[in-house]
């Protein structure tokens, strides 16, 4: 049996879909508001439950050189003023302990990545928050062992957990995504989410950073979403070629529109709405 997870007027793991979206790193508050403006007003029309997603630093970069946002700083503030202008929850990475008590003054759920979901200490701090805690599994993993991981966040005291699945690491510069990770890990108990964009990417397939196949977006969104999902991550920018950080595999508002709308249809069938 999934725990459902309450998140303002809204349940993750309930009757609609939950779609996590937005640009990858901070790159301007135009960016932002561009992209928050326009999956707002489509989730709303689509009736889908949105959170607002961006990432203040990207910490785990290919090159030393790589662009990784404007810094928590800056970043949290920009996040605030989404969250009020356009009345959206608000979902952010954190990489540090000592992040977590200021990031969880801006978001309603405190993202761990992938390569650092099994490190205990950011964990417990996440935890402590008692915001929802949103941990990606690791593509080095099998998805079972995500019981433990949300054990550590469960024995803290918080038993707000949901799992994003993004593939698995598949030989030099690939992942591959297994549908059946998606009910073994809402077997445990929690919510799944499918990581539609970052499934798609080449970890350092371009030398000094990670390539993407952004055609298979949609192909992995659908299959997701028939498996079980219960919600969706989309990294989505107005320019995806034009963006400072992982382009290949962010989608453009046109497609977010077509991949949303058949998501949304299919979720649909498969909980006999």
């Amino acid at each position: 049996m999934v725990n459902t997870i309450r998140l303002n007027n809204f349940e993750i793991g309930g009757g609609k879909l939950t779609i996590l979206a937005g640009p990858c790193a901070i790159e301007s508050k135009d960016i932002l508001f561009k992209t928050a403006e326009y999956l707002k007003n489509l989730t709303d029309k689509l009736g889908i439950n949105y959170v607002f997603k961006a990432s203040y630093d990207k910490a785990n970069r290919s090159s030393i050189s790589s662009y990784r946002g404007l810094g928590m700083d800056k970043g949290l503030e920009l996040l605030q003023q989404v969250k009020d202008e356009f009345n959206v929850p608000i979902v952010t990475d954190i990489h540090e302990s000592n992040q977590a008590e200021k990031a969880a003054q801006v978001a309603d759920i405190l993202q761990i990545p992938a390569f650092l979901c099994r490190q205990t200490d950011l964990l417990v701090a996440a935890a402590k928050t008692n915001r929802i805690i949103n941990i990606k599994k690791g593509q080095f993993l099998a998805p079972s062992q995500m019981k433990s991981i949300a054990q550590k966040v469960i024995e803290t005291g918080n038993n707000k957990v949901t799992v994003t699945d993004r593939g698995v690491s598949f030989g030099y510069n690939n992942l591959v995504s297994d549908m059946r990770a998606i009910p073994i890990i809402q077997k445990i108990g929690y919510p799944v989410i499918f990581d539609a964009t970052h499934s798609v990417q080449l970890p350092g397939g371009a030398g000094d950073s990670s390539s993407g196949e952004r055609e298979f977006v949609p192909v992995l969104a659908k299959a997701a979403v028939a498996a079980g999902a219960d919600g969706l991550f989309f990294e989505v920018h107005p320019q995806p070629d034009c963006a400072l950080c992982d382009g290949a595999n962010m989608i453009n508002f046109e497609q977010a529109k077509n991949i949303f709308t058949i998501c949304n249809d299919i979720f649909k069938l498969v909980n006999n709405q």
